[in-house]
């Protein structure tokens, strides 16, 4: 990525494994890490949102609103920070690395990105939708039905398009692990 002579490197390295090609190693890191900033950016414009909310309408009493508020802002807070550990890693192996030990870096890499998915993202995702729940009586008493309808309606909606997104991602990750084993 960084480094012009990668690809020639790798190219002039004997490989028996189905990945052996750096072009196609290459243009997937890309694809991966422009998905990550991706999802960071997102993450991070509902952090900022989230902060800002808080700040102009949690008041300094405690409450389930200012709770829930906490927990939307920590669970996303605690996904940007893991996709960030995540990106710089496979970033600075990529550039140190050779080929052959890059792939395998890769499948231990995916694999643990894998058991992630499946143990954090679920536990940040129900932190942010139970944080959610906290808040939607507090909107319900201060807004009128139609616009708390419309928060309620727009924010499942979201919620299930947001765990679409995960899904498809997961899926995508197990594919590519599937191709670095060879099947």
């Amino acid at each position: 990525m960084k480094n012009d002579n990668l690809s020639q490197i790798w190219k002039s390295q004997d490989s028996d494994l189905s990945l052996d090609k750096p072009d196609f190693i290459i243009k997937k890191a890309k694809k991966q890490r422009n998905g990550q900033f991706i999802t960071i950016a997102v993450l991070s414009v509902t952090l900022i949102i989230l902060i800002s909310f808080t700040i102009t309408y949690a008041n300094s009493n405690w409450n389930n609103f200012t709770l829930g508020l906490l927990l939307m802002i920590s669970s996303l807070a605690f996904r940007v920070i893991i996709e960030f550990i995540s990106m710089y890693r496979k970033e600075s192996r990529l550039i140190a690395l050779d080929n052959l030990a890059y792939q395998k870096y890769l499948k231990t890499y995916y694999r643990m990105r894998l058991r992630a998915n499946y143990i954090i993202t679920p536990l940040c995702f129900g932190v942010y939708i139970f944080g959610f729940t906290l808040l939607l009586p507090y909107f319900k008493k201060e807004f009128s039905v139609g616009f708390y309808n419309y928060i309620l309606i727009s924010g499942i909606v979201s919620l299930v398009i947001v765990a679409l997104i995960i899904i498809n991602s997961i899926a995508k990750e197990h594919r590519f692990l599937r191709q670095l084993k060879g099947k």
